[in-house]
């Protein structure tokens, strides 16, 4: 099963705050871990909102939102996805995972659809 695992963003995230050296590298050994594993197939973090865009959609109508968007805690910061067996598997290893963010943060885990899903 594919699941994308969300960073959701935080104040800090927001305002473009760097991960410190100490917390990169702990990361890049998880994401190492993650790799010798079979289970990453994709990672990446992403900008603050600030530096965003949203496109609101309403018939044929589209209308461009710039950035920043509200919500902070609604907001992701970077992503993994994953091949794991299932849900269970995903959880035990956002559980090793280090935080993310300098303070409290929170990562969320969502199944990808698959093929079958649309039969």
């Amino acid at each position: 099963m594919r699941v994308m695992v969300l960073v959701k963003a935080t104040e800090d995230s927001e305002k473009g705050f760097l991960p410190t050296p100490e917390a990169k590298e702990a990361m890049g050994r998880f994401n190492d871990e993650l790799r010798n594993a079979g289970i990453l197939l994709d990672a990446d973090g992403l900008k603050p909102s600030s530096q965003g865009k949203r496109l609101a959609f309403d018939g044929s109508r589209r209308t461009v939102i710039d950035g920043p968007f509200a919500e902070t805690r609604e907001l992701v910061a970077g992503f993994w996805l994953w091949e794991v067996k299932d849900m269970d598997e995903a959880v035990a290893w956002v559980k090793r995972c280090p935080n993310p963010m300098p303070g409290p943060s929170e990562i969320e885990i969502r199944p990808l659809y698959e093929m079958a899903d649309w039969q």
